[in-house]
């Protein structure tokens, strides 16, 4: 669905499933989903996805702080590297994570990741390129792909907030499997990066509402 605006993307999810309606009327339109950031901006990013990758938004924020500090304000492949994978543990953050940021500005300095190609790919291109570097999954190239590189249609089953919220607009009594997500997302093609801020919007004013 190119060059729709937000408030017909809302629409077009409400047609699709009517259980998106009041999540659509509390939420509003989804945020504008613009052209892939600077290249500059895309490794920085990745890292962040690393840090959260399996963490409470808030635990990540912190430790993600204290990533930055050891890298001396500034995160690109330089420091990253010269950091190294201890003191990146020393910040926070886990033998494996630490170890696959430092493997990822490894690739991306000698290409093997190529950043400056992404804004030419396809998602599961995308997502295969980052998920080639040991420590890296799925989950992190497509948050990636959702707030770097800004695509439309990412369905990322795998993210638990997405999988809990859906549960919620649904009324579910368990939370959605992702094999069943999987298939629920397919008539939403297209908008489907959408549709996961609707289920993340829906946990965040369920819980404004306690």
């Amino acid at each position: 669905m190119p060059n729709q605006k937000p408030s017909e993307v809302a629409a077009f999810i409400v047609s699709r499933d009517r259980a998106f309606k009041p999540i659509v009327a509390l939420a509003g339109p989804p945020p504008l989903r613009r052209r892939a950031a600077a290249v500059d901006l895309r490794f920085p990013s990745l890292v962040r996805s690393i840090t959260h990758q399996l963490l409470a938004t808030s635990a990540a924020t912190t430790i993600h702080g204290r990533v930055v500090e050891a890298c001396g304000g500034v995160v690109n492949v330089d420091t990253i590297i010269a950091t190294g994978p201890e003191k990146l543990r020393d910040a926070g953050l886990n033998r494996t994570k630490a170890q696959a940021m430092v493997q990822l500005a490894h690739d991306v300095r000698d290409t093997r990741v190529n950043l400056a190609r992404h804004g030419r790919m396809s998602d599961d291109d995308i997502v295969l390129d980052v998920a080639s570097v040991r420590g890296i999954g799925p989950w992190t190239a497509q948050m990636y792909l959702i707030s770097t590189m800004s695509r439309p249609d990412v369905w990322p089953i795998g993210d638990y907030g997405v999988r809990v919220g859906w549960s919620l607009l649904h009324g579910l009594e368990e939370t959605i499997s992702e094999k069943d997500l999987k298939v629920a997302g397919e008539p939403f093609a297209g908008v489907r990066t959408s549709v996961a801020w609707y289920c993340w919007e829906a946990i965040r004013w369920a819980k404004a509402a306690k």
